[in-house]
């Protein structure tokens, strides 16, 4: 097992906000452990808590209750000079990628080894190497607003990769980009995990975003971490309706309930939804079932798509035959292990 990179432990924090001193609960003991070298996704909708936490992981914040462990130090324990020598071990890349517009692109790159202290031609040597590592060193001389969205963000990685952190934060990453370019960025973040050996934590409302990258999943809503696990599993079977939702809608597998009164008009039998299941002859089994009970089973709606080299995705069929049939098929599919839901 991989030692921690990241560990949250019961960690609560509130925010005192408007006149009356009303007391605002932003993460609601939470508790989370990021191993070194993976990729970790932190998925929410907007409230949710996902930009309080990033705030902790690298400092910022302190919790009202709980601790912050970072790599070997708990952060949360140390004075804010200490924190500023673990922060520099920690990359940040933004939303809205955070350039300056008078600085050129090796500008920007550079900008934190200045900082740091490191001399000329040490920072020279590492801007021309991240550059050319995010596919940007022809680039080199050009300043922000002659640049695309995607390789502003690029600049953004180099930027974060510039005092070589163990430790990279992406919050909302590829929200400002168009399908094509999140993908390139996404791939990019990959390489930085897998070549450089950056333990990720990806920050994000989008599903297809984890789904691109993650190893693992933390589902956040309402300040807590409702359900946490192997990518694959959480989209398989997720065990919490904020999970559900969405899974519902990154794969698109599942009939809406207008679509299913649609496909009630056209469709008088027992309509069932079937759970992929990722192993060997899995579909036959199904047809096999269906056939030794008497039961036509017609596919009316559903998707299968691919996650981490597995099958996954749900399949909507029309049941039709005698109703003893039907009901022993679909007992039997049950003792078998697998998920179905009749549609009401």
């Amino acid at each position: 097992m991989k030692a921690s990179h990241v560990r949250l432990e019961h960690v609560t924090k509130t925010f005192t906000r408007g006149r009356n001193g009303a007391q605002v609960v932003a993460l609601d003991d939470v508790s989370l452990d990021v191993a070194r070298g993976e990729v970790f996704g932190v998925i929410g909708h907007s409230g949710a808590g996902k930009s309080t936490l990033i705030r902790l992981i690298n400092g910022l914040e302190s919790p009202t209750s709980g601790r912050v462990h970072v790599g070997d130090q708990e952060i949360t324990a140390l004075p804010e000079r200490d924190r500023r020598a673990v922060r520099r071990d920690i990359g940040m890349i933004f939303q809205q990628f955070n350039l300056f517009r008078s600085r050129t692109v090796a500008g920007n790159v550079a900008y934190p080894l200045k900082v740091a202290g490191v001399g000329r031609a040490e920072r020279d040597r590492r801007v021309a190497r991240l550059l050319d590592f995010v596919g940007l060193l022809d680039r080199a001389h050009d300043h922000p607003e002659q640049l695309s969205g995607g390789q502003k963000q690029r600049v953004g990685i180099a930027r974060a990769l510039a005092t070589e952190p163990s430790l990279l934060l992406a919050d909302e990453a590829t929200s400002a980009l168009d399908p094509r370019t999140t993908g390139e960025v996404l791939a990019l973040l990959g390489r930085v995990n897998r070549e450089l050996g950056v333990t990720v934590v990806l920050i994000t409302h989008e599903l297809d975003v984890i789904r691109a990258v993650a190893d693992r999943v933390a589902v956040m809503d309402g300040g807590r971490v409702v359900e946490e696990g192997a990518i694959y599993d959480v989209f398989a079977n997720p065990g919490t309706p904020a999970a559900a939702d969405f899974v519902r809608g990154a794969l698109r597998d599942r009939p809406s309930p207008e679509t299913l009164a649609r496909l009630r008009h056209r469709h008088p039998g027992r309509i069932v939804t079937v759970t992929l299941r990722d192993r060997t002859g899995f579909q036959t089994a199904l047809a096999k079932t269906f056939l030794a009970h008497d039961v036509a089973a017609d596919i009316i709606y559903g998707g299968i798509d691919e996650l981490q080299e597995r099958p996954i995705g749900s399949l909507t069929f029309e049941l039709t035959g005698p109703d003893g049939g039907i009901r022993a098929a679909l007992d039997a599919l049950r003792a078998d292990g697998i998920i179905l839901t009749e549609e009401a």
